[in-house]
C-alpha cells in the first residue's frame, strides 16, 4: 500500500514538472504539451501499471485544460474545438496506457511461465537423480521445498502410511484433510494463510496427498508438481519392486549355490562312512582292532559331516537380517587352536605352522562365527596352495586383534579381487 502512493505521489509530481517546464521555463504549444504529457502517461504505465497512469492521465487533462486551453487560468474551453482536442487526448492516454500496462503485465506473465518452467525442470532432474541413502519420499519433499522456496511441504503417502515433512515453517493439524486427499482426491486450498492441499493421481486413482504453504503458484504449475510427484513414487515403487526381485533371485541362487557346495563336502565324509560301514558289513569276521578302527573312521566321519552341516546352516542364516552376534571376551589364539583340531582330518599332515602371542588380550568376539571365519580361511588355504607347502596361521596384536592365514597359492585374480565377500563366489580360475 505505501509503495502504491508513493508512486501515485512521483506519477503527480511528473505531471506537475511537465505542466511547470511548458508554462514558464519553455513556453510550448498545446500540441506540444500534450504530446509530453502522453508521454509521460506511457512512461508510468511502462515502469508502474494502468492505476497509476490512469490517475496520471486525469491529471495531465485538468492541467491540460488550466494552464494550456483558452480561456487560459480556468476549467472551462471557449472553443469547441478544444474540447475535441482535450477529450481525444484523454481517451489516447487511457487506452495507451491500458495497453502499455497490459504488455509489461503479459511480458511479467511470460516471466513467471519461463521461471515455473525452469523450477518443474529442476525437480524433475532433481528426482532423477535421488538416490537411496534416504527414502525417496523424504528427499522429494525437501527438494521440493528448496527449489519452489516454500516454508513448508508435507506429502501423505497412501501405500506406506507415511508423513514425510519438509521446510522451516510447521505445518500441523492438516493430517486427516491429507489423508482425505490421498484416499478420495479431494482438494483444500487456504488463501489467508497460502496454503493449498491436492491430490497426487496415477492415472485416475490417487496415491498421495501433497500440502504446500508459502507461495502462490498457478493451478498449471501445481498440477505439473503433482504430476512430477506421483512419477517419482512409482518410480521409487518400480526400483523397490525390482530389488525385491532381484534379492528373491539372488536368494534362490543362493540356495541352489548352497545345495550344490554341500553336495561337494558331503561327498567326502559319507563315502568314508560308507566304505567304513560295507567293510564291517562284508567282513563280520574280522578282528576287533579292525572293527574299532573302522568304527572309529566312521564316527569321526559322522562329527565331520555335522559341522558341515551346522557350517552350511551358519552360512544360510548370514544371509538373513536376523543376525544377533553373542559375544563374549574370548583368547583368539585358543580358537584358532580349537579349529584346527577340528580340522585335523582335512590338515592331514600338511606343514602347518601357528604364530601366537604367548598371552594375547581377550578379544570381545562371537566366538561361533569367529571360528566360522577362520575355518573358511584355512580351508581355502589348504584347497587352494601346492599340497607339500606350508600353510601359516597368524595371531598378533595391534588396534585389535588380527587373524591372519598365509599359503604358497596362486593367489586371486586382481580381476576378481572386488568379488572376494561374494557369497559362494568360485573363480573360473579354479
Amino acid at each position: 500500500m505505501g509503495q502504491r502512493v508513493l508512486r501515485l505521489v512521483l506519477s503527480l509530481a511528473g505531471v506537475a514538472v511537465v505542466t511547470v517546464a511548458g508554462y514558464n521555463l519553455l513556453p510550448v504549444n498545446a500540441t506540444t504539451i500534450g504530446f509530453a504529457y502522453l508521454l509521460l502517461v506511457l512512461i508510468v504505465a511502462s515502469f508502474w501499471g494502468f492505476f497509476e497512469a490512469s490517475i496520471a492521465s486525469v491529471a495531465a487533462t485538468l492541467t491540460f485544460n488550466y494552464f494550456f486551453l483558452p480561456p487560459v487560468g480556468r476549467f472551462t474551453i471557449a472553443d469547441p474545438q478544444n474540447w475535441v482536442a482535450l477529450f481525444s487526448f484523454l481517451t489516447t492516454a487511457l487506452i495507451a496506457s491500458r495497453l502499455s500496462a497490459e504488455v509489461k503485465r503479459r511480458a511479467l506473465d511470460a516471466v513467471e511461465r519461463q521461471q515455473d518452467l525452469e523450477r518443474l525442470y529442476t525437480f524433475s532432474r532433481a528426482i532423477l537423480l535421488i538416490d537411496s541413502t534416504e527414502p525417496f519420499p523424504k528427499q522429494l519433499v525437501r527438494k521440493l521445498a528448496e527449489i519452489f522456496d516454500l516454508g513448508a511441504v508435507v506429502l501423505y503417502e497412501r501405500r506406506a502410511e507415511e508423513f514425510y515433512r519438509a521446510g522451516p515453517l510447521d505445518f500441523d493439524g492438516l493430517d486427516d484433510q491429507l489423508r482425505d486427499s490421498a484416499l478420495q482426491g479431494t482438494s483444500f486450498a487456504d488463501t489467508q494463510h497460502h496454503r493449498v492441499i491436492t491430490a497426487v493421481r496415477l492415472g485416475s486413482e490417487p496415491i498421495a496427498g501433497l500440502a504446500l504453504q508459502g507461495a502462490e503458484m498457478p493451478d498449471a504449475v501445481l498440477q505439473g508438481i503433482a504430476n512430477l510427484v506421483a512419477i517419482g513414487l512409482e518410480r521409487a515403487r518400480a526400483q523397490d519392486l525390482s530389488s525385491q526381485i532381484e534379492a528373491a533371485r539372488r536368494s534362490e541362487k543362493l540356495r541352489i549355490t548352497l545345495l550344490d557346495a554341500m553336495a561337494h563336502e558331503f561327498k567326502t565324509p559319507l563315502t568314508s562312512i560308507m566304505a567304513a560301514t560295507t567293510s564291517l558289513m562284508a567282513n563280520p569276521d574280522q578282528p576287533a582292532n579292525s572293527r574299532s578302527e573302522l568304527v572309529k573312521i566312521a564316527d569321526e566321519e559322522a562329527k565331520h559331516l555335522n559341522e558341515l552341516i551346522d557350517d552350511a546352516v551358519e552360512m544360510g542364516r548370514l544371509d538373513t537380517a536376523n543376525i544377533q552376534l553373542h559375544t563374549e571376551p574370548s583368547n583368539v589364539g585358543e580358537l584358532v587352536r580349537e579349529v584346527i583340531a577340528s580340522m585335523h582330518n582335512v590338515i592331514d599332515g600338511r606343514p602347518l605352522n601357528v604364530v601366537c602371542e604367548e598371552h594375547p588380550p581377550a578379544a570381545p568376539v562371537d566366538r561361533r562365527l569367529v571360528k566360522l571365519a577362520i575355518k573358511q580361511l584355512l580351508d581355502n588355504a589348504l584347497k587352494y596352495s601346492p599340497p607339500d607347502t606350508p600353510v601359516t596361521v597368524r595371531v598378533h596384536n595391534g588396534s585389535g586383534v588380527t587373524v591372519a592365514v598365509t599359503d604358497y597359492g596362486k593367489g586371486i585374480p586382481s580381476q576378481e579381487q572386488s568379488r572376494i565377500f561374494e557369497r559362494l563366489y568360485r573363480s573360473p580360475s579354479g
